[in-house]
Protein backbone atom coordinates (compact mmCIF):
# COMPACT_ATOMS: atom_id res chain seq x y z
CA UNK A 1 0.00 0.00 0.00
CA UNK A 2 2.57 2.48 -1.71
CA UNK A 3 1.26 6.24 -1.50
CA UNK A 4 2.09 8.92 -3.71
CA UNK A 5 2.91 12.89 -2.21
CA UNK A 6 2.71 14.86 -5.48
CA UNK A 7 2.03 18.32 -6.24
CA UNK A 8 -0.67 18.30 -9.43
CA UNK A 9 0.33 19.71 -12.96
CA UNK A 10 -2.32 22.21 -14.32
CA UNK A 11 -4.62 20.62 -16.83
CA UNK A 12 -3.87 21.33 -20.55
CA UNK A 13 -7.36 23.65 -20.72
CA UNK A 14 -6.45 26.15 -17.85
CA UNK A 15 -3.58 29.15 -17.97
CA UNK A 16 -3.52 30.01 -14.72
CA UNK A 17 -2.33 28.37 -11.09
CA UNK A 18 -5.75 27.22 -9.61
CA UNK A 19 -5.57 23.75 -7.95
CA UNK A 20 -1.57 23.41 -8.48
CA UNK A 21 -0.86 24.88 -5.25
CA UNK A 22 -1.69 22.08 -3.06
CA UNK A 23 0.18 18.94 -2.12
CA UNK A 24 -2.08 15.27 -2.98
CA UNK A 25 -1.23 11.96 -1.63
CA UNK A 26 -2.58 8.83 -3.40
CA UNK A 27 -2.41 5.21 -2.81
CA UNK A 28 -0.88 3.23 -6.31
CA UNK A 29 -2.78 0.85 -7.46
CA UNK A 30 -2.58 -3.27 -5.43
CA UNK A 31 -4.36 -4.40 -8.25
CA UNK A 32 -5.04 -4.21 -12.13
CA UNK A 33 -8.29 -3.28 -13.19
CA UNK A 34 -10.70 -6.12 -14.43
CA UNK A 35 -13.54 -6.17 -16.37
CA UNK A 36 -17.20 -7.18 -15.69
CA UNK A 37 -18.16 -10.10 -18.06
CA UNK A 38 -21.99 -8.76 -18.08
CA UNK A 39 -21.45 -4.88 -18.67
CA UNK A 40 -18.49 -4.33 -19.40
CA UNK A 41 -17.21 -1.95 -17.06
CA UNK A 42 -13.99 -1.84 -15.32
CA UNK A 43 -14.15 -2.04 -11.69
CA UNK A 44 -11.47 -3.25 -9.10
CA UNK A 45 -11.96 -4.42 -5.55
CA UNK A 46 -9.00 -1.65 -3.95
CA UNK A 47 -11.28 0.57 -2.32
CA UNK A 48 -7.95 2.90 -1.72
CA UNK A 49 -7.72 3.70 -5.57
CA UNK A 50 -11.00 5.99 -4.61
CA UNK A 51 -8.89 8.00 -1.98
CA UNK A 52 -7.45 11.20 -2.57
CA UNK A 53 -6.36 13.28 0.24
CA UNK A 54 -5.16 16.89 -0.56
CA UNK A 55 -2.67 18.89 2.07
CA UNK A 56 -1.70 22.89 1.90
CA UNK A 57 2.03 21.55 2.13
CA UNK A 58 4.15 18.62 1.54
CA UNK A 59 5.64 18.58 5.24
CA UNK A 60 1.68 18.22 6.16
CA UNK A 61 1.33 15.20 3.50
CA UNK A 62 4.52 13.23 5.11
CA UNK A 63 3.92 14.11 8.66
CA UNK A 64 0.03 12.73 7.97
CA UNK A 65 1.59 9.61 5.99
CA UNK A 66 4.06 8.52 9.05
CA UNK A 67 1.93 9.02 11.47
CA UNK A 68 -0.69 6.50 10.13
CA UNK A 69 2.77 4.29 9.24
CA UNK A 70 2.03 4.56 5.23
CA UNK A 71 5.14 3.56 3.09
CA UNK A 72 5.14 6.82 1.00
CA UNK A 73 7.43 8.22 -2.00
CA UNK A 74 7.67 11.75 -2.37
CA UNK A 75 7.90 13.30 -6.22
CA UNK A 76 8.94 17.14 -6.65
CA UNK A 77 7.27 19.04 -9.29
CA UNK A 78 9.61 20.77 -12.03
CA UNK A 79 9.81 23.70 -11.76
CA UNK A 80 7.73 26.16 -14.12
CA UNK A 81 9.90 28.85 -15.60
CA UNK A 82 7.56 32.15 -16.24
CA UNK A 83 6.12 32.80 -20.15
CA UNK A 84 6.47 36.64 -20.13
CA UNK A 85 6.06 37.98 -23.67
CA UNK A 86 7.47 41.66 -24.25
CA UNK A 87 5.03 41.91 -26.59
CA UNK A 88 1.95 40.28 -25.87
CA UNK A 89 -1.93 40.63 -27.24
CA UNK A 90 -2.10 43.69 -25.83
CA UNK A 91 -0.31 45.23 -27.99
CA UNK A 92 -2.68 45.12 -30.33
CA UNK A 93 -4.60 47.53 -28.41
CA UNK A 94 -2.38 49.68 -26.98
CA UNK A 95 -2.47 53.70 -27.91
CA UNK A 96 0.75 54.36 -28.57
CA UNK A 97 0.39 51.98 -31.49
CA UNK A 98 3.01 53.14 -34.29
CA UNK A 99 1.29 51.42 -37.30
CA UNK A 100 -2.57 50.99 -38.35
CA UNK A 101 -4.13 47.87 -37.70
CA UNK A 102 -4.66 45.58 -40.56
CA UNK A 103 -7.17 43.64 -39.14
Amino acid sequence: MLARIYRPARSATQSGQARTRHWVLEFAPEAPRRLDPLMGWAGSGDTNRQLRLTFPTREAAIDYARRRGIPFQVFEPEPRRPNIRPRGYGENFAHNRRLAWTH
